[in-house]
């Protein structure tokens, strides 16, 4: 798995030397990058109007024009085979059983967690030398992170942590998974982004595929009590933070199915931000006062 890790953040770095960034433009709601590597042109979904800032101030809006470069197609397209290859290979192996979807999902939480603390760790780094200072960004990081805690705290109560191999395997892939990341970040936080956006797309597509298979099942069984104090109890600051689309939402929980409709559903999230991370947009979140709500 080392080597395999090796070769792919060499294959990384080969694919990114050919790419450069022509220009960084904007206009009115609407902002894209323009990549001399086939003079493509990529524009992302809108993030919130107000977000798109004018074009001298566009290198600093976030770590990826700050830092990263765009990535070409075929990067793109190596991270989505990357984490295809170690789900399909480690994790579908490993956790293959009727009765092992709690002990694969706390493995997915242990190490969703991961790249949120590695973007911490580089951004933290970043201000202590003084060379970039975004607040915001390490306060959108963190909601990620205590987001994933808290689908993991819902994962072990329902058992997934109970074998000692499960918890190995977990921690030291969530270990390795953390140097990895911080590498990548440093290098490109595109890179990274993507990376994540991939892992998080098949965290959702996991999530979604268990509820379709055990709807009934799961109506039948109560919500476990982490679950409640998080979504229903718990102050909602921290979980609004890393909505960066204008929707207030409030999940329903009355059982454990629309406790997996919750988690499932906030995966999603993170993908979209991962997904506009990568672009010059500034970063908004619900709490921010630009969201027009009823």
């Amino acid at each position: 798995m080392v080597n395999l890790l090796f070769a792919y953040i060499c294959i990384s770095g080969l694919q990114q030397s050919h790419i450069k960034v022509v220009a960084f433009t904007s206009a009115p709601n609407l902002s894209y990058a323009t990549f001399a590597k086939g003079g493509v042109s990529l524009k992302p979904t809108e993030l919130r109007v107000g977000s798109v800032i004018p074009e001298k101030e566009a290198r600093d809006t976030n770590p990826s024009t700050k830092f990263g470069s765009p990535l070409s197609d075929s990067v793109k397209d190596l991270n989505k085979f990357a984490i295809g290859f170690l789900k399909g290979n480690l994790f579908d192996n490993i956790f293959s059983g009727e009765d092992r979807s709690y002990a694969r999902f706390y493995a997915l939480e242990t190490i969703a967690r991961v790249p949120y603390f590695s973007y911490l760790s580089v951004l933290h780094l970043y201000e202590t030398l003084g060379k970039w200072r975004k607040a915001k960004y390490l306060k959108l990081h963190f909601a990620e992170s205590w987001n994933e805690m808290h689908h993991l705290l819902i994962m072990e109560e329902l058992g997934g942590n109970e074998r000692f191999a499960d918890r190995f395997v977990a921690q030291h892939v969530a270990f390795g998974y953390f140097a990895l990341v911080v590498f990548l970040y440093m290098i490109n936080p595109v890179e990274a982004y993507n990376l994540n956006q991939e892992v998080e797309q098949h965290a959702f597509t996991t999530y979604d595929e268990y509820l379709k298979q055990n709807a009934e099942m799961l109506k039948t069984k109560p919500a476990p009590k982490a679950a409640i104090d998080y979504y229903i109890e718990g102050d909602m600051y921290m979980f609004d933070e890393f909505q960066t689309e204008c929707e207030m939402r409030r999940p329903k929980i009355t059982n454990l199915y629309d406790v997996f409709v919750a988690i499932r559903d906030d995966e999603m999230a993170h993908v979209k931000t991962m997904e506009r991370l990568q672009t010059e947009m500034d970063y908004s979140s619900m709490n921010d006062g630009e969201c027009q709500l009823p």
